[in-house]
């Protein structure tokens, strides 16, 4: 019975919390709101309880956006962040293009590593190849 009513008495409690007033769960609802404090968390590095002048408030774990994110992230919110930071955008859009073009070069050496590589297995990879750059005339 004791571990039946601590289960209950948990169960309460964890319901209470997440219903509890000024907790917000999506990021929405801090629109237009000030943040007031930050509060970290003693037993997660990183995460904090953000707290706003309102009274509203939410649990957020540390900053930390994975790159495909944070490319999105950039990207998504573009034209709201490059009227305030127009030089870390140029910056970013030039190591963008010399990312590009080098993913561009490896695939091209990739491509012509495997040729080479499997000539003498397929000996009728020259011959495909002659086709299929006769099609592209």
């Amino acid at each position: 019975m004791a571990v039946e009513d601590k289960w209950k008495a948990n169960q309460a409690k964890v319901l209470f919390m997440k219903q509890f007033p000024g907790l917000f769960t999506t990021w929405e609802q801090a629109l237009g709101k000030t943040l007031e404090a930050v509060t970290p968390l003693p037993s997660k590095p990183g995460a904090a309880v953000l707290v706003f002048q309102d009274g509203a408030f939410t649990v957020a774990p540390p900053p930390a956006p994975e790159p495909a994110e944070l490319k999105e992230g950039l990207t998504t919110a573009r034209r709201a962040l490059e009227p305030k930071h127009p030089g870390a955008y140029a910056e970013y859009d030039r190591l963008a293009g010399i990312d590009k073009e080098a993913t561009r070069s490896a695939r091209l050496e990739n491509i012509l590593g495997a040729i080479h590589n499997n000539l003498e297995q397929i000996p009728e990879l020259k011959d495909r190849l002659r086709e299929l750059v006769k099609q592209w005339k």
